[in-house]
């Protein structure tokens, strides 16, 4: 049985674009850790040394298996969430 990604979400509050995400994840009942890169610059540290990008929002998709992926842009973030990957 494969086990679900641990998921956190960089984001901040006054972003259109996160706020979109934010819809999604409220829609699909699922529960994300929520990292704002305005209240919190260590998130945002953590996001420009992964991704080389200040951008939001983004998603960090760690598996199981130690492996971590980050995935841009609103909608492909949603596509990704939808299909309960």
């Amino acid at each position: 049985m494969r086990t679900r990604p641990h998921l956190s979400l960089y984001q901040y509050s006054s972003c259109p674009y996160c706020a979109r995400v934010l819809g999604a994840l409220d829609r699909l009942d699922l529960d994300v850790e929520l990292r704002d890169v305005l209240e919190n610059r260590e998130h945002l540290r953590e996001l420009v040394q992964a991704t080389r990008r200040t951008t939001v929002p983004c998603l960090r998709i760690e598996h199981s298996d130690g492996r971590v992926e980050w995935l841009h842009e609103s909608l492909d973030i949603i596509r990704y969430l939808e299909a309960g990957r």
